[in-house]
């Protein structure tokens, strides 16, 4: 018993040892980093007012704070930034729907602006803007080495003025300035039609309108289609979507799954990581689904894209999304100004994380360049059938109704080739579902998960 106790108040005395030799210079080390941190902010100080007193001209020191408190915030990845209280508020608007622009969400690459995706119906898209875009020059001016704030900054004007931008496009072998005439932008969050028995939802953000729009919607395409029963799937659009609020994606997300995660993201502490689970209940009632995808997909919309494949509850067609698998949070700040800070990476069901890498479709397909209006349309060869020769036996075994359903299949065949003219991606999609309802329940049952 004694050599136990001495055992154990020599091991206590070792480590108190052990301690004081280890922490003392984790101490000193500790007090080291932070006297090198008040000397560089003492170099801050001192550099800020030889700055205000010496430079060749007056600066405004409000202008001069704001460029560092950027500076440092853009040095950590190109999705930190300050807000200054204007911009603020722009964005508060912003996530409402309507705010005031070009119509383009861009993102800084290689010292350039690099266009996310035009917002459909939106000026710049009108303009033939396309994601992948480098805009190079603003009214003649280069934009290189500018940060994407004040790149932004030179896009900005009044309602209805002119702006010329250069851009450098892939394939295209000169840079070409594409004139834009700025305009109030109002959002339209979600779009809807039905082509043939499919219900295509056109998600073109996710601000706060989204989850709520695209419900309504989907039912009514439903009740007008004649129900469900007469609906053969749903395509979910995300094309040139540039994202938004992260918990817009997530209601979108749970509005087609039955059960299981969404999404998870997972912060510098482990204590900061959230996890987002579905509820039972799906607004397409088993129906297949197809997801459209681009690169100009990102964020949010690689979120619902993500977890609907990881689910096996929709197939994936299009090609790679952007890649942007961080998640900011936007927090005040005094003055009225806000601080956009990146704080976490978003990971799918599966665990994958898309940062840089992107949402792989399951089918890649790709969008024909867009055709030149002037460009005149090629002559059609015409086919003869049986129908046209002299003679032939007409068909008197089909009754009026089968008649009339022959032509009806016909017409609706014909409504599908000339949207491949118009959108192939999206004609695609619309194909697949058919085949799937052409071969009944059995094929479409292996897309529509079990409820966890």
């Amino acid at each position: 018993m004694k050599k136990f106790f001495l055992a154990s108040i020599t091991g206590v005395m070792f480590g108190a040892v052990v301690t004081t030799q280890v922490a003392g210079p984790l101490v000193a080390q500790e007090a080291s980093r932070k006297a090198s941190v008040y000397e560089q902010l003492d170099l801050f100080g001192d550099i800020f007012e030889r700055i205000r007193s010496q430079y060749v001209e007056d600066v405004d020191e409000e202008d001069l704070i704001e460029a560092a408190i950027n500076g440092m915030l853009t040095s950590l990845d190109p999705h930190s930034s300050y807000l200054a209280p204007k911009d603020a508020d722009a964005m508060r608007v912003q996530t409402r729907g309507e705010f005031g622009g070009l119509g383009i969400e861009v993102t800084q690459e290689e010292g350039f602006v690099k266009v996310v995706s035009p917002i459909d119906d939106t000026p710049a898209d009108d303009a033939g803007i396309e994601a992948g875009d480098f805009i190079t020059h603003v009214d003649g001016e280069s934009v290189l080495g500018l940060g994407l704030d004040a790149a932004v900054e030179m896009m900005r004007g009044p309602v209805g003025s002119e702006i010329i931008i250069t851009v450098v496009r892939e394939g295209e072998p000169e840079p070409f300035d594409v004139s834009i005439i700025r305009d109030t932008i109002k959002l339209t969050a979600v779009r809807s039609r039905i082509v043939g028995e499919t219900v295509v939802l056109r998600l073109s953000t996710f601000s706060d309108q989204t989850f709520p729009s695209m419900r309504d919607q989907l039912a009514e395409k439903v009740e007008e289609a004649g129900g469900i029963d007469k609906v053969n799937g749903f395509v979910v659009d995300l094309r040139n979507n540039p994202g938004g609020l992260l918990t817009q994606a997530v209601r979108v997300s749970d509005a087609f799954l039955e059960g299981g995660e969404i999404v998870s993201t997972r912060g510098r502490e482990p204590q900061d990581g959230d996890r987002f689970n579905a509820e039972a209940g799906d607004l397409a009632q088993g129906k297949p689904i197809v997801v459209l995808i681009n690169g100009g997909s990102a964020s949010a919309s690689e979120i619902v894209a993500g977890a609907l494949q990881d689910h096996r509850r929709a197939i994936v067609v299009g090609t790679k999304s952007f890649g942007k698998g961080s998640v900011q949070t936007v927090m005040p700040v005094r003055g009225d100004g806000a601080m956009r800070l990146t704080t976490a990476r978003y990971y799918t069901p599966s665990g994958r994380s898309i940062q840089a890498l992107g949402v792989s479709p399951d089918i890649i397909v790709e969008q024909p360049p867009r055709r030149e209006e002037e460009e005149e349309d090629e002559p059609t060869r015409s086919t003869r059938s049986e129908a046209d020769l002299r003679g032939s036996l007409s068909n008197d075994s089909l009754s009026e109704d089968e008649r009339r359903q022959i032509e009806e299949d016909r017409a609706r065949a014909e409504e599908a080739a000339e949207l491949r003219t118009e959108d192939y991606q999206l004609a695609y999609a619309i194909d697949i579902l058919k085949g799937l309802s052409a071969l009944g329940p059995e094929a479409t049952g292996v897309l529509v998960p079990e409820a966890n």
